[in-house]
């Protein structure tokens, strides 16, 4: 069997494919790239092709234009595609709406690369799919004992019963744009609320999206700035930067709410000023990293990013050969930035 460093290599780019001369997830423009989902810190513009799932391409084309890339292939889950000698599939990932981890085969060996996922359910994604392979290449940005994720459909009735307690209070939720604020709008919706949600501008574009991909998300209105005081015992999902923005104060005595894995550390809750923390994850926690490698079986794991180090230590207590690839770029959009609310960056504001 060949060695997996023939097969991929961690590059300043990203990892590479030498056999097939392309990068999956590059993190600066390349003239060939696979991407995993729509994310910015994994999905960037200016490569000259990309090939990707069709809901991947078409958030692309949402947040960076169409002529975000020189071409396109759409990559079909469950099919092969064949690049020179090497294969690739793309299988779901249950990150996001087009989420896939990349399964990349070339003389008897296989390597996947999982991009970023989670195992829990959700309503508006496909769920992650386990491959067997002998190189599982892994995310750890929850990749501590103390992150434990509760199931989301609990934190959600915290909100829901916020509601109901507080009824002249506005409750704002900041969410991530690009899959986090769809699965809790698909979420309140399970639990029985039925008003219409009410969502920052910068909501809108993807918010459509999965409403024209078939995902049942409700009546969603546009917050009007002018009417920001009438919406007292309403929901309102906007971006975690906007939870603590002047924005967020014309409300009516606001309940302050931020659905992410980072919620589990309170600390971090009392510093931005969160007043209903929601543990609401898209990403692994602790058990489900440690439940994913046993399941697929790899004699090898390398790990990306996040809490690298602690989860190639616990790899080793189990016999697996593991290693961090310290891959620069990749972290700074969504939960795997530990800083947010409060640093999310205005560009990802404006489109994701």
């Amino acid at each position: 069997m060949m060695r997996p460093s023939e097969l991929l290599i961690p590059t300043p780019a990203g990892l590479f494919c030498p056999p097939a001369d392309i990068h999956i997830d590059p993190v600066r423009p390349v003239p060939r790239a696979l991407i995993t989902h729509g994310h910015s810190d994994h999905a960037r513009a200016g490569h000259g092709s990309v090939l990707a799932t069709r809901e991947t391409l078409a958030i692309m084309a949402l947040r960076y234009g169409e002529a975000f890339t020189g071409s396109r292939q759409v990559a079909v889950p469950g099919e092969t595609t064949r690049i020179g000698d090497v294969t690739i599939r793309f299988v779901p990932a249950g990150h996001v709406l087009g989420s896939a981890q990349i399964v990349v085969e070339w003389r008897g060996l296989r390597i996947v690369v999982s991009g970023d996922y989670k195992r829990e359910r959700d309503p508006t994604c496909a769920g992650f799919e386990p491959v067997p392979c002998d190189v599982f290449i892994t995310e750890a940005t929850f990749g501590l004992p103390v992150f434990r994720h509760p199931p989301a459909h609990a934190e959600v009735a915290k909100l829901l019963e916020s509601v109901r307690l507080f009824p002249e209070r506005t409750h704002i939720v900041g969410a991530y744009s690009l899959g986090k604020a769809q699965r809790v709008m698909a979420l309140i919706r399970e639990g029985g609320y039925d008003r219409p949600l009410y969502l920052h501008g910068a909501m809108e574009k993807l918010t459509d999206f999965y409403r024209e991909e078939g995902v049942s998300l409700g009546e969603t209105r546009k917050v009007v700035a002018a009417e920001r005081k009438t919406l007292g015992g309403e929901i309102v999902i906007c971006p975690p930067s906007a939870i603590q923005d002047l924005w967020a104060r014309k409300f009516p005595d606001p309940v302050t709410a931020f659905a992410s894995g980072w919620m589990r550390v309170r600390a971090r809750a009392r510093q931005k000023g969160v007043e209903l923390p929601l543990i609401i994850s898209d990403h692994a926690d602790w058990a489900d990293l440690q439940a994913t490698i046993r399941e697929v079986g790899a004699g090898e794991i390398w790990i990306t990013h996040g809490e690298a180090d602690a989860l190639a230590h616990w790899c080793g207590t189990i016999g697996l050969k593991a290693k961090p690839l310290h891959l620069v770029g990749y972290g700074d959009e969504g939960e795997a930035e530990p800083d947010l609310p409060g640093g999310e960056p205005a560009r990802a504001e404006a489109v994701s």
